[in-house]
């Protein structure tokens, strides 16, 4: 462990250096997502925001020390949707963020989770990706037609500033070195102080003082909490935070060690276990927020330990007081956000028959050797792929896109084994066995 950590506190300060505005532009990617959730469910007293920043910011640092990726710690979706749309109380939101803490404490010390890693198909892990990537397209697009136009809702946010920030986005896929997060997220602000300070309903963040206060769910709120949110949350946690975005820190950072799926399940259960009882949002690690800050600059956990002090600041000097300024950012420079991290989580699809497949790569007789597929083996892990992201998409439910996306793995498979099954016991004693066929994927 001691080493592990003195690797990652190398490559955090070595690439620090040599990308320091790469790291701080990437920070920021997560953002799109991030606020929205957190103003809504402040705003509905769901939560407490003051305790939100200063354990996610605490959360953020510890995760870029320990991992030495640029992993997120994001809002757990479902049971952010679920309190918004029901009114769940505090009580009850921290009830359910802490039962699915503590089914993923048990499904990682248990050894579940590697297990399920080993057992899930690629094609079906890269659905998932896919499919939350172009979720949060079909999301942020949605949102925009709902609630902009070329005048509304004011001359800070509208279409036009919209489609000037994409025209920018466009503009510096030439120059990717460029902190566009950086400077999206700086002129939101700017725009956000300006509407708050000439609104006379609004106020200038102050000088607000934390008084953490414990929040400890009645059976009730365990009961509504459980059933309502929780259960919804735990297969979206289990494989879009945990299992997903373990391949996809793979695919995107492979000269990084790449954190177990125990590992991450543990972070994500001792966030939570931490955080809830103060009413900090119940948070996780995903990989829509992972592709985020890729796609926006960052390489290394620097970028996350630079957020996490800047949310730990905030919320340690203006907690509550910063809810006005956060709800005035401007939804068409979040929705570009948002749409640009979609774009990058769903193109990981592109690598699913190529050499950085991981399960296309087998130990046989030869040693490491690299499978090579045939026309009808590459068609059926494309269609596994995009019936998992299909479902996923049509249904707005990870687990529906996952059993979708394993049946047809099975349709697949089974008749294969089946046929192998019947060679095997037609095959005279002591027959070698078919080389090509024990190295495919199943």
């Amino acid at each position: 462990m001691s080493n592990r950590l003195d690797r990652h506190s190398r490559h955090n300060i070595s690439t620090a250096r040599h990308n320091a505005w790469g790291e701080i532009s990437g920070s920021l990617g997560d953002l799109g997502t991030f606020l929205p959730i957190v103003i809504a469910l402040a705003e509905g007293h769901q939560i407490s925001l003051t305790s939100t920043l200063i354990f996610t910011g605490i959360f953020n640092i510890i995760t870029g020390v320990v991992f030495g990726i640029p992993l997120p710690v994001q809002p757990m979706k479902a049971i952010a949707a679920v309190a918004i749309l029901k009114s769940l109380s505090a009580r009850e939101t921290a009830a359910a963020g802490l039962f699915v803490a503590i089914c993923i404490l048990i499904f990682s010390v248990s050894g579940l989770l590697a297990w399920f890693t080993r057992v899930i198909p690629i094609p079906v892990v890269k659905g998932i990706q896919v499919g939350a990537g172009l979720s949060l397209i079909i999301a942020a697009g949605s949102k925009v037609l709902a609630s902009l136009s070329w005048t509304r809702p004011s001359w800070a946010d509208n279409n036009i500033w919209l489609i000037a920030a994409f025209i920018i986005l466009f503009a510096i896929n030439a120059r990717p070195r460029i902190p566009y997060a950086l400077i999206l997220v700086l002129v939101g602000l700017v725009l956000a102080l300006i509407q708050v300070a000439t609104s006379h309903h609004h106020h200038l963040p102050g000088l607000h003082v934390w008084h953490p206060s414990a929040h400890v769910p009645s059976l009730r709120d365990w009961k509504t909490g459980i059933l309502d949110a929780g259960i919804g949350q735990l297969p979206l946690t289990t494989l879009n935070s945990i299992i997903a975005v373990t391949h996809l820190a793979a695919d995107l950072l492979p000269n990084v060690e790449t954190p177990s799926v125990t590992a991450i399940g543990i972070s994500v259960a001792a966030m939570n276990l931490i955080g809830c009882w103060f009413g900090a949002m119940p948070a996780c690690h995903g990989s829509g927020g992972l592709a985020a800050q890729y796609r926006f600059g960052a390489r290394s956990g620097a970028s996350v330990i630079f957020l996490g002090t800047i949310k730990l600041v905030l919320g340690l000097l203006f907690g509550e007081s910063l809810t006005d300024l956060f709800h005035q950012f401007p939804l068409g420079l979040l929705s570009v956000m948002i749409i640009a991290a979609g774009l990058e989580l769903a193109s990981v699809g592109e690598s699913l028959n190529t050499e950085r497949a991981h399960d296309l790569h087998k130990d046989g007789i030869l040693g490491r050797q690299r499978v090579e597929l045939s026309t009808e083996e590459s068609k059926q892990r494309w269609t596994i792929m995009l019936v998992t992201a299909g479902l996923l998409i049509g249904f707005k439910n990870d687990a529906i896109g996952f059993l979708g996306g394993m049946c047809c793995h099975w349709s697949y498979s089974l008749p294969h084994h089946a046929s192998r099954l019947t060679r095997r016991g037609a095959r005279p004693a002591g027959h070698g066995s078919d080389e090509r066929s024990a190295l495919l994927p199943h």
